[in-house]
């Protein structure tokens, strides 16, 4: 098949149609407090052989792709996540990935082959693929739902950890492995790849910012290309080991996001990009893929009863039974439980049986389909209510800072840059009433226009970006403090209950 430049110039037209009109789409459904990806899938449906009549059947073009998007958005997680955040929730985020998905993946076979009449492989195949949480799809909803900080980070650090164990889980089965080498030999085979894998990131991760500290790269828009590149090059090394590399990728990113490099705002925007652009090809694609005539009532009934199950019953126990390591008020558990939310992860996973031929994976493929689609809706648009019905949805919080961070070498000090949001209780408060930590000062307000050397009299307003010096050793110090005054205003100190949220 020849590709010449009528098809180039008509590529280029549809592609960017669609890339803008999906932009546009992020407001009209986080409006609707809708998951973007629904919209996308649309989108490809709409573009497919019932509607624009693109016709795309190639399952292991869209498996390939799919496994490169997934890359670059576990990627983007791992830059943007804080660790400090994240640590004290990662015992259940880490059990939620491993113990949780075993659990889930359980209930689903089980009700999968009994209740739905699913032969075994089909049914593991069914509750391995669903039984991962998509990091995009929980936080695209959550940003709108003011939450304390342990919920938010055992919900992040699930949706980024469990893909790792899934995909290996559905390889194995997909291939045969799993039926020959027996449950023990699989999940020493799980653990292998998971160990090496996050051993991978680690390592890529270090070395990378170590390199990354050092280099003089002759343009500042190197550095996130570079950053990015490092946690592929962590994917590929895992990958070549047959370790996992998702386990490699997101650990790599994890560590180069929280490390002192360069032009850490221009990494976080760049791979935010490429992600959002990751998320609309990889949707539309996956859209494209499903033929609407297969969406039998038997599809549909199969997919209700399973979800049934995922939602009511499966996310329930794996949640309860992995709250042993790490116990929470059973309110805060109850949301979690509803918060775990499906996106185009489970449905590119079924891309491996389809492309592996298996017998009924088409119809596997459309039941997934049906599944994210119908309890994205049910659960996405809920989430606000059922955090307000549930009580753990923080009153009035105000938004946190705005920081970003520049070194400066030659003094070991740090530069932070602090934009003090609309709603932060910062607002109001002097300059002498922060009460850092002695050796680092404002040294710069930046209000409108206008430039303000600060003294200890000068009142912080809304909107305006300070320019703070602090030493690297008392840096997490210096943040902890803007951070409990912007939560508490001038009162910060008397009320430590606010920065244990």
């Amino acid at each position: 098949m020849t590709f010449d430049a009528h098809q180039l110039d008509l590529f280029l037209l549809v592609g960017s149609a669609v890339t803008l009109a999906a932009i546009l789409a992020v407001r009209a459904s986080s409006r609707a407090g809708l998951p973007s990806l629904l919209v996308y899938l649309l989108m490809g449906v709409l573009l497919g052989e019932r509607g624009l009549g693109i016709h795309f059947e190639d399952a292991e073009l869209a498996h390939a792709l799919g496994f490169g998007a997934l890359v670059l958005i576990l990627a983007e997680g791992g830059l943007t996540t804080n660790w400090r955040e994240i640590k004290p929730s990662m015992r259940l985020g880490v059990m939620l990935a491993t113990v949780g998905v075993s659990i889930s993946v359980g209930i689903v076979a089980v009700g999968a082959h009994y209740l739905l009449g699913m032969d075994w492989k089909l049914a593991i195949l069914l509750g391995a693929a669903t039984s991962a949480t998509d990091a995009a799809a929980v936080f695209s909803v959550l940003r709108a739902v003011p939450l304390p900080r342990r919920l938010t980070g055992v919900l992040e650090a699930e949706s980024g950890l469990n893909d790792a164990p899934v995909v290996v889980l559905v390889v194995l089965v997909s291939s045969g492995a799993a039926a020959e080498d027996g449950p023990l030999l699989m999940l020493a085979l799980i653990l292998f790849e998971l160990v090496v894998g996050v051993l991978i990131g680690l390592a890529v991760g270090v070395g990378g910012a170590w390199v990354m500290r050092r280099a003089a790269l002759p343009s500042s828009g190197l550095y996130p290309i570079a950053v990015l590149v490092l946690t592929l090059l962590a994917y590929g090394a895992g990958a070549a080991v047959h370790a996992s590399g998702f386990a490699a990728v997101y650990v790599a990113a994890l560590v180069l996001g929280n490390s002192e490099l360069p032009h850490r705002a221009a990494t976080r925007s760049f791979s935010e990009g490429i992600a959002w652009i990751a998320q609309i090809g990889l949707f539309v694609m996956l859209g494209l893929l499903l033929s609407p005539d297969r969406l039998t009532w038997e599809v549909v009934g199969l997919a209700l009863t399973a979800g049934l199950l995922l939602t009511f019953v499966a996310r329930p126990i794996s949640v309860l039974i992995s709250s042993l390591v790490q116990p929470m008020p059973w309110r805060e558990l109850g949301f979690i439980s509803w918060a775990g939310l499906r996106g185009a992860v489970p449905i590119v996973f079924t891309t491996i049986p389809l492309a592996d031929g298996i017998d009924g994976a088409e119809k596997l493929f459309d039941i997934v389909f049906v599944m994210v689609v119908v309890y994205t809706l049910l659960t996405g648009p809920t989430l606000p209510l059922v955090a307000r019905v549930l009580r753990v949805a923080r009153r009035s919080e105000p938004r946190e800072l705005e920081l970003e961070a520049a070194p400066l070498e030659r003094v070991a000090a740090d530069l932070l840059q602090i934009t003090i949001s609309p709603a932060s209780r910062m607002h109001g408060v002097e300059v002498g009433e922060l009460r850092l930590p002695v050796g680092a000062s404002v040294s710069m307000i930046v209000r409108g226009e206008t430039t303000l050397v600060p003294e200890r009299r000068t009142v912080l307003r809304h909107g305006d970006d300070l320019l703070v010096v602090t030493p690297r050793r008392l840096r997490w110090k210096t943040e902890d403090r803007l951070r409990e005054v912007s939560l508490g205003g001038r009162l910060a100190q008397w009320l430590p209950e606010e920065k244990a949220d």
